[in-house]
């Protein structure tokens, strides 16, 4: 057996995206996973990985999720990260961020240096003061580009992803997108990791809906929702918060291995396909045995892995690019 990692960039990607949309994502994401590989053949902790390679997806613009996040209601920022580590079952998450570079960096310092799992808003700001980590004027991660997608879904009177219809449906065609611009942005990133010994950890960090209303919470900070690690497998999902904390998706993974005695696959599979309505939700998940699983019930994911045996993929939609 040897390591595995796999890593997201959100699910919701509509049927098609132009070059200019698709390339800066497939290179972002070909970017991320060679720092992944990097760092597990560095023989680094599959925690201090997953922490490594979801930093650096929230410093690139084109995810949801740090300097990518898409905007509230009021026009502002709340971003919102966790991360696991399924050795010691230890995790830590935040909510409700305006200032933090790496949102995910301070999940893990409320893992390690606090007695609490979840901080949120002025009370996970004033943390991030006290411990030091790099914090920014708010205006740092507002995009002319999040600005144009708030103003879109403004005038449409809704949130992106819409709660009262899902990413697509079989009526429609596959030229129609209820995304601004062609694009969805509608997910989080994340990563998770197994290192040769069987060590397992998970990271998931997001800006949350087009849109939302100011201090909502999504199930990228919700531990067994968006996140989970344990002995057996580590789980980062992405997609629609509110299906995915229903559903406890990332959980309900580890659940169906440990109760039922399935694999990473199967259980993976029955979660997207059979236990969250299509359209709505994607994940990435890896299992102490080194296997990977990247089910969604979108049209398309952002996705890579890498396992240690030389087998490397990129992909969005169905057909992976084989690097």
């Amino acid at each position: 057996m040897g390591w595995a990692i796999a890593l997201h960039g959100g699910a919701g990607v509509p049927y098609s995206l132009p070059p200019e949309r698709r390339q800066p994502r497939e290179e972002a994401l070909r970017h991320c996973l060679q720092i992944g590989i990097k760092a597990l053949n560095s023989k680094m902790t599959p925690l201090d990985v997953v922490e490594l390679v979801v930093r650096e997806l929230e410093n690139i613009p084109h995810f949801n999720a740090g300097r990518g996040s898409v905007l509230t209601n009021k026009g502002t920022i709340e971003m919102e990260a966790s991360i696991m580590d399924g050795n010691t079952m230890k995790c830590g998450a935040v909510s409700g961020l305006t200032t933090v570079v790496n949102a995910v960096s301070l999940a893990r310092l409320v893992m390690e240096n606090t007695p609490h799992i979840y901080l949120a808003f002025d009370g996970a700001e004033e943390f991030a003061r006290q411990q030091g980590v790099e914090t920014v004027d708010s205006s740092h991660f507002i995009t002319e580009e999040n600005i144009e997608r708030l103003n879109q879904a403004k005038e449409a009177n809704r949130v992106q992803i819409d709660y009262t219809q899902p990413i697509y449906n079989d009526t429609k065609s596959e030229t129609e997108t209820p995304f601004a611009n062609g694009d969805s942005q509608t997910g989080t990133v994340g990563c998770v990791a197994v290192d040769s010994n069987g060590n397992l950890a998970s990271a998931t960090s997001t800006g949350g809906l087009v849109n939302k209303m100011v201090g909502r919470i999504g199930d990228t900070s919700v531990i067994g929702a968006g996140t989970y690690a344990n002995e057996l497998c580590a789980v980062s999902a992405t997609g629609v918060g509110e299906v995915i904390i229903r559903g406890t998706v990332a959980r309900d993974v580890a659940a169906l291995m440990e109760f039922k005695g399935l694999s990473l696959k199967e259980a993976a599979n029955i979660v997207i396909h059979e236990r969250t309505p299509k359209g709505t939700v994607g994940l990435v998940a890896v299992s102490a045995a080194g296997d990977i699983a990247m089910p969604y019930n979108t049209p398309g994911m952002f996705r890579a892995s890498a396992t240690e045996d030389g087998y490397s993929e990129v992909a969005i939609w169905s057909e992976p690019i084989i690097e």
